[in-house]
């Protein structure tokens, strides 16, 4: 029987160690790769494999970053990775300097080299680059993760989108399609005589809209800032300045929760075009989602998350029409604000802070109407409650000019034909303002009595637009979180940064996965104001206790439960390979990001609950606890390597 030779597989601080010794050798030799200041090269892989027939034989030079090595004797053959794909490289010791291919057999995989060869295909028809000179560029000391598993925890992949870039080429794409997206949009408005215009970001004073503004201090002025969310008012003021159709594609901050949905800082486009209205918008819209359509899949028939998107198709419905369509509720039924109160009561929908017809109109779209729409749809004619930016209906002062358009249940964008009667909106504003001071009393919305200003001095009848670029690229790229469309979402740090730590204080563990990073620390826990629920004294039979199905889940998804606010939506792994859907009253605990990516313990077998219109199907295990007549709770979350499924007895 032949001997098993395989080498014990090196722990992820001996595989750092011996990178570093490599490292200092090279440096010791006068060989140190940060040394190199550039490298210059004449062909990609991509280029190479297109236009073989024309390069074979020919000298090249590419660069990139080793991803795999085989053969240790005298032919080595290395996976070469570039910005736009792979090639293969041939070394054979024969064909160049004994010492360089020496210096290749120590090279790791993450190394980043150039290379000198020719262009060949080997006898299985591969095409490859035959190097003659292999120059290392800069040495990696900390390892890929390996082949088989890649990186594949969402939290570590988002914390360090760098590595995902290297070892997941899917994600990439995502990007590259991100930025032609851009690209196609700012074409097709640029096509259409839109100019576009960069707004401040940092804006003097909060407006009254219901959004949360992150607020910072401005040292010379000695004044609070505010990051803006939203590029509205100041573009309509061109508007007033005669630029009659603007865009701006620009970063907006919102400090608000965080779902699969929704990110404090994201991307938008705002537009505006004089002499149009909302209908313009709506055509617009229409062209523009059919030509993306085309331009990045291929087709107007487009898959997202399991379903078939007609982007061929769009329904218009005003919103008094959807209501009465998808819940048998017409709005012109309500003779007064308390017929409506009494309907929304009767059908089990929230009320408003502000309980009139047209608030209550929208608090049933949400309940009834939202998750129904899955293909492209306008809504429009809003209330006027909701929409303090719009004109009114000439014809129903109670509606407005403005549409919603949805896609797969979710909004992706607001139009408007744009109120451009100062009295008219300098009321709207004050009484906004006073409304939102009222339900916060601390807030320090103002009116924007300069935009009120520009306004007098007369703006033409204008259509605006504005949707979210961040949901636009999920849908044309099938992504189901906003963060795997953004390069670098927001995350809660962790704890202690590593260059605050002493080494003593901080270990590595790891294996063929990847590495961990661990505080060594005693943290001394105070527990002398703890109360505890007196133990059960009536016991359960074995038989009984056995027939609760305690598993083990992995978090894939979390997001805040619309209208709710305690109810967390998870989107399990149970090990099944269907998706487990559980909500759990804890949002005053946890924000849904910090739970994505954990291993916690549910009860599989509870039969379905409904709440929130949502089913619940089992339940999540925490601790809960008082302390100083104050109730804590900590979701039960364990060791990550226990897999999905995993039955605890």
């Amino acid at each position: 029987m032949a001997k098993n030779t395989q080498q014990p597989e090196l722990s992820m601080v001996d595989q750092v160690r011996i990178r570093r010794e490599k490292l200092a050798q090279l440096q010791q030799e006068g060989q140190n790769p940060f040394a190199q200041t550039k490298f210059e090269f004449t062909s990609n892989s991509a280029e190479i494999k297109k236009n073989f027939e024309q390069m074979e034989g020919k000298k090249v030079s590419v660069s990139g970053r080793l991803m795999t090595k085989r053969g240790m004797g005298k032919v080595m053959f290395c996976d070469l990775q570039d910005a736009v794909g792979r090639i293969q490289i041939y070394l054979k010791i024969d064909e160049m300097d004994e010492a360089t291919f020496e210096r290749c057999r120590k090279l790791d995989i993450g190394d980043i080299v150039g290379v000198h060869g020719d262009v060949f295909r080997t006898q299985r028809g591969e095409i490859s680059v035959r190097a003659h000179e292999v120059v290392l560029l800069a040495k990696a000391l900390l390892p890929l993760p390996d082949k088989f598993h890649g990186l594949t925890n969402l939290e570590t992949r988002y914390r360090q989108r760098y590595v995902d870039l290297i070892v997941n080429p899917d994600v990439k794409d995502t990007f590259v399609k991100r930025s032609l997206i851009l690209r196609e949009l700012r074409s097709f408005l640029d096509g259409r005589g839109f100019l576009e215009v960069d707004t401040p970001i940092l804006t003097p004073f909060e407006i009254g809209a219901s959004a949360r503004p992150f607020y910072t201090h401005h040292n010379t002025l000695d004044m609070d800032m505010v990051l803006r969310i939203e590029t509205e008012l100041y573009l309509k003021r061109l508007i007033v300045g005669g630029m009659d159709r603007v865009y701006e594609v620009g970063r907006i901050f919102r400090n608000e929760g965080m779902d699969p949905k929704h990110n404090p800082e994201f991307t938008t486009i705002e537009l505006y075009q004089a002499y149009t209205d909302f209908h313009g918008m709506m055509d617009l819209v229409e062209e523009l989602y059919k030509r993306l359509a085309l331009k990045i899949c291929g087709s107007l028939v487009i898959p997202y998350q399991g379903k078939q998107i007609d982007m061929g198709h769009w329904e218009r419905l005003t919103m008094v029409e959807a209501v009465k369509k998808y819940s048998g509720v017409d709005f012109n039924d309500w003779k007064s604000d308390e017929d409506a109160i009494a309907s929304a009561k009767a059908h089990n929908v929230t009320l408003p802070e502000v309980p009139t017809k047209g608030a209550i109109l929208a608090e049933f779209f949400d309940a009834f109407v939202e998750e129904k729409l899955i293909q492209p749809t306008f809504i429009y004619d809003y209330p006027v409650e909701i929409s303090p930016l719009a004109k009114r209906k000439p014809d129903d002062p109670a509606f407005t000019e403005r549409f919603e358009y949805f896609i797969n249940a979710t909004e992706f964008g607001n139009a408007f034909s744009e109120l451009n009667d100062p009295i008219d909106q300098r009321g709207r504003f004050e009484r906004q303002v006073a409304e939102r001071k009222s339900i916060e009393p601390d807030c320090r919305a103002q009116v924007d009595y300069d935009f009120i200003n520009a306004l007098e001095y007369g703006m033409p009848p204008t259509g605006g637009l504005g949707f979210g670029i961040d949901r636009l690229v999920m849908l044309l790229t099938d992504s189901a979180s906003i963060r795997d469309v953004l390069l670098f979402p927001t995350m809660k740090p962790l704890d202690t940064p590593k260059s605050e730590k002493k080494p003593e204080e901080v270990g590595i563990i790891g294996g063929a996965k990847g590495t961990v990073e661990i505080e060594i620390k005693d943290e001394p826990i105070d527990f002398s104001n703890v109360q505890i629920e007196p133990l059960f004294q009536n016991q359960v039979d074995f038989d009984t206790f056995s027939k609760s199905d305690f598993r083990a889940v992995k978090v894939k998804e979390c997001e805040a439960v619309k209208k709710s606010k305690k109810l967390l939506k998870f989107v399990l792994d149970d090990g099944t390979g269907v998706d487990r859907v559980i909500l759990s009253g804890i949002h005053e605990y946890y924000e849904p990001e910090e739970l994505v990516g954990k291993t916690c313990i549910a009860i599989t077998n509870l039969p379905p609950r409904a709440m929130m219109g949502i089913d619940s199907c089992g339940m999540l295990i925490s601790a809960v606890h008082h302390e100083n007549g104050e109730e804590k709770l900590h979701l039960l979350m364990v060791d990550p390597h226990i897999p999905a499924g995993a039955k605890l007895y």
